[in-house]
């Protein structure tokens, strides 16, 4: 049987703590149960906190651990929920956390995170020249903070040398459903997938994402054509003269904006197309050869080309997954 430890700490997620519990303890379980055959679990799962007291987690709910996890003598795999916007990488805590994961690994165990867990993750360097992911709209500042990792935020899971990541909130199912076809192989996920009623193999994270530029870089004339842009994307217009209004050469232009915002200004126009594209395909029922033209593109195939790159569905797929069933 493998024991699994989740580190709960103040304002963690409770669901991510508590999925990954669920779909662990049920595994060999719910399934047998539900087919009239012995229970045979394969996971032991506890909730550890770094002093073995209660935490709060976000949503004010008491959590009570097993134990510290000073107190765990074996264990093949770790659990680092989701702290939501509330991690700090400069506290105590957080580094004796971090020290802990570390120490482990290095003893063989597995780590994983879910969405924002990984910058505790992250902070122990583990990661670093690795593959990760974590929720679409924490990229930037995980960028910021943990330059060396390569970050993969259109992956829903991640793995790479016993590390694994779960994008966002709703991926600690997913994660875990990863971790017990790797543990148990791909039948015992499936069972789990059918019991709780969880898709499984969901990979991507771009349908799910939306573009959040960049605002806060203080260049007044580069946040004066972002506005621009943003209120003006369904005209036709060149870089060049994007540049002039900016009272700027072209080449000083695109110099500036791609430093200011990490986007290119073409890339910019591009995402704030596309995303108003998503919004006239989930609130409207124009044809994508009528919201071509309306978000800025006269070349619809284009747009399709560029919309299926961006999103990793067909405008048809998105409507369909994303868009009001009622009439």
């Amino acid at each position: 049987m493998r024991k699994v430890a989740i580190l709960a700490a103040e304002n963690s997620v409770l669901s991510t703590i508590a999925s990954p519990m669920d779909m662990f303890l049920q595994a060999g379980v719910m399934w047998n149960m539900t087919m009239g055959e012995r229970p045979d679990p394969l996971f032991e799962v506890k909730i550890v906190t770094a002093d073995g007291q209660p935490v709060t987690a976000l949503n004010q709910v008491p959590v009570i651990p097993s134990c510290s996890m000073h107190d765990i003598t074996d264990i093949d795999l770790i659990v680092i929920p989701s702290q939501g916007f509330f991690y700090d990488i400069e506290s105590a805590i957080h580094h004796e956390r971090a020290d802990w994961l570390t120490s482990w690994y290095e003893k063989g165990a597995d780590l994983a995170s879910i969405c924002a867990g990984t910058f505790t993750l992250a902070a122990t360097g583990l990661l670093d020249g690795r593959q990760a992911t974590t929720h679409w709209a924490l990229a930037r500042k995980f960028r910021e903070l943990f330059p060396a990792v390569d970050l993969q935020t259109d992956r829903m899971v991640t793995e790479d040398d016993r590390l694994f990541c779960g994008g966002g909130i709703s991926a600690d199912a997913d994660l875990s459903l990863y971790l017990i076809e790797k543990y148990c192989g791909r039948e015992l996920a499936l069972q789990g997938s059918r019991c709780m009623l969880v898709e499984l193999d969901r990979n991507a994270q771009s349908p799910f994402a939306v573009f959040i530029p960049k605002k806060d870089h203080g260049d007044e004339e580069i946040l004066s054509a972002q506005k621009w842009i943003e209120q003006n994307f369904h005209a036709s217009f060149t870089m060049d003269s994007l540049a002039s209004r900016a009272g700027m050469s072209t080449r000083r232009f695109n110099r500036r904006f791609k430093s200011a915002t990490g986007e290119t200004a073409v890339k910019y126009l591009q995402h704030v197309r596309v995303d108003a594209c998503k919004m006239e395909l989930v609130t409207t029922r124009k044809t994508f050869d009528e919201i071509s033209p309306a978000v800025g593109y006269e070349n619809v195939s284009f747009l399709r080309r560029v919309f299926r790159k961006s999103v990793g569905l067909t405008p048809v797929d998105f409507r369909r997954k994303f868009g009001s069933t009622q009439s």
